[in-house]
């Protein structure tokens, strides 16, 4: 964007994806100089940009609009096979291969323990300064074929909580740990060395949802509000959002 529009831009992105993660719904925004052809941006940013690497929309929104902060949810799709041939030749670059059966209703059962506003330190990469604390809101495996896809919504995710998260499931779907047993690390304080990291190529932020224009200041400093354990917080403090994407 600096090198077409030729102004220095700083970019806030709605979610920082782990290296190796698609997104194809990710969202962002800039100051611009009011001359600016918005709606004309994706067509030139293309003749820039890296043919995986698109912008598919641009518009002008509220001056109280922030990507990062005013989200209120994302939403992810982990997609993995059990064929035994592996991935279709088409889809290897966003498909896992898995080479045992999976069993998804093991996998959901387990999924539905894991919904709520937890602390998710056991299944999320530290950041200094940053909380762990999450509101799950969906966890769901469906599957089609030899096709499972997991879609995962949360108000924002802690580094590699979504992969974690993942590894955990196949590891019950494949039989090798029971269905309590990805919940029943939620009560750790650290992060557990029993979780399988999925690799990146599965997952990919698909949308992100925001508030109406008249709320979008209010959203963005709930977010600010950095939460913690409710054993933790001071008498008559709610739990705000996290910090991070």
């Amino acid at each position: 964007m600096s090198t077409v529009l030729r102004e220095d831009v700083v970019l806030t992105v709605a979610g920082r994806t782990d290296a190796g993660v698609h997104a194809a719904g990710q969202v962002a925004h800039a100051d611009l100089p009011e001359s600016t052809d918005v709606a004309g941006l994706p067509k030139r940013l293309a003749r820039a940009l890296p043919a995986d690497v698109r912008v598919f929309s641009a518009r002008v929104v509220p001056a109280a609009f922030d990507a990062r902060f005013a989200a209120l949810r994302r939403h992810y799709e982990y997609r993995v096979t059990d064929a035994p041939f592996g991935a279709h030749p088409l889809r290897r670059l966003d498909t896992l291969s898995w080479p045992r059966q999976l069993d998804v209703e093991a996998m959901n059962a387990a999924s539905g323990l894991m919904l709520g506003e937890r602390d998710f330190c056991a299944y999320c990469r530290r950041r200094e300064g940053a909380t762990t604390i999450r509101e799950l809101q969906r966890l769901e495996w469906v599957r089609e074929g030899d096709l499972l896809t997991a879609f995962v919504s949360a108000d924002a995710f802690c580094h590699s909580m979504v992969r974690s998260l993942v590894g955990a499931l196949l590891a019950v779907g494949e039989g090798r740990k029971p269905v309590e047993w990805p919940a029943s690390l939620l009560s750790l304080h650290s992060r557990s060395s029993e979780v399988t990291v999925a690799p990146p190529h599965g997952l990919s932020l698909v949308r992100v949802d925001y508030p109406a224009d008249e709320d979008l200041a209010a959203r963005a400093e709930i977010t600010r509000n950095v939460r913690v354990r409710v054993a933790e917080r001071p008498a008559g403090r709610p739990g705000g959002s996290p910090p991070e994407a």
